[in-house]
């Protein structure tokens, strides 16, 4: 068979397979009379191992050597094209995210893409202080893709590009809750931290019910933080949380301050009384538990947590009892 006719059928080139030749991958059986290449069953189907093993990334030295060498094993070679094919792969899908987020920001022109790009690679800076300066420049000069925000937020670990980070996103508009919620499922107890960190640091009713679904999170650090932001939004379900952490001492200062807020509404303080009283009551709370829960119920206005107080000021537990006594004093010198 000819040169024309192997390339018609194999679908190499006429040049391609002169290049093949002059390799020495494939060497025609035979001439014609003319002089011509004449290739046989054997050649053409050599000619289709070649293209077999192009199609899965080998160079034509290495394609030479698998055909040619007795001794040869494929293994190590396939493992290697599998690592390759991965790092590809990882490369592409960097440089599209890359191009999406340049989309996302609508560059009028080629001065905009260049500095979106500039921003971006400075928000993956090795430098903490060339990251904080792109957080906060992402807000009034360059606009930043939310997407890239909210995943440098949730990646920062140093404390002040982190605030600066959570600070932008506050202002970045809608959609970052949503964002920032996915995060909140992440296998990283920090990755969970810092999107519920920032889930409370943003305005709005969309990062309300982000929080409100965040008090029923497996991660009890992740319940605590929500419940706190809640409860200084004015959020009722943050209540039971807020009362747990003032009973395992976990952020019970803040715990109680978020319940004295929440009181401020009367309707809203005599269910946090009742709760708050029921607890102090209850058989297993152990003593410390009950000392910070008197403490908290003092920061509850109403004549329902005065008489609690002055009950518990004659309470068996004498820390309990000094504690509501002094208590009382405040309340009524205010």
């Amino acid at each position: 068979m000819l040169i024309g006719e192997v390339a018609r059928r194999s679908g190499v080139s006429a040049r391609m397979l002169r290049h093949y030749e002059s390799l020495g991958l494939v060497q025609p059986s035979g001439r014609t009379g003319s002089g011509y290449r004449e290739y046989s069953g054997e050649d053409i189907r050599r000619i289709f191992h070649i293209e077999s093993l192009r199609s899965l990334g080998l160079s034509l030295r290495e394609i030479g050597r698998a055909l040619d060498d007795p001794g040869f094993t494929p293994s190590a070679l396939v493992g290697d094209l599998i690592s390759q094919t991965r790092e590809r792969i990882a490369a592409e899908t960097e440089l599209l995210t890359q191009l999406r987020r340049i989309d996302a920001a609508n560059p009028a022109g080629w001065e905009d893409v260049l500095q979106v790009v500039a921003l971006l690679q400075a928000l993956g800076s090795k430098s903490a202080d060339t990251r904080q300066r792109a957080a906060l420049a992402s807000v009034d000069e360059v606009p930043v893709p939310l997407e890239a925000l909210v995943e440098a937020a949730l990646s920062e670990t140093e404390p002040n590009v982190a605030g600066a980070l959570r600070w932008a996103l506050a202002r970045s508009g809608d959609g970052g809750p949503a964002l920032l919620a996915e995060g909140l499922g992440s296998p990283v107890a920090a990755v969970r931290e810092r999107a519920v960190q920032s889930l409370a640091e943003m305005p709005g009713d969309e990062a309300t019910a982000q929080l409100r679904q965040a008090l029923t999170n497996p991660d009890v650090v992740v319940r605590r933080y929500a419940a706190l932001a809640l409860g200084t939004r004015g959020v009722a379900d943050a209540v039971p949380t807020l009362i747990d952490m003032i009973v395992e001492g976990k952020n019970d200062v803040d715990a109680a301050d978020a319940l004295s807020v929440l009181a401020s509404d009367t309707a809203m303080a005599d269910q946090i009384e009742t709760r708050l009283v029921d607890t102090l009551t209850h058989a297993t709370t152990e003593a410390p538990a009950r000392g910070r829960l008197t403490q908290a119920l003092a920061a509850v206005p109403g004549t329902k947590a005065s008489r609690a107080l002055v009950e518990l000021s004659h309470d068996e537990d004498r820390a309990v009892a000094l504690t509501a006594a002094y208590l009382i004093q405040l309340r009524d010198a205010r």
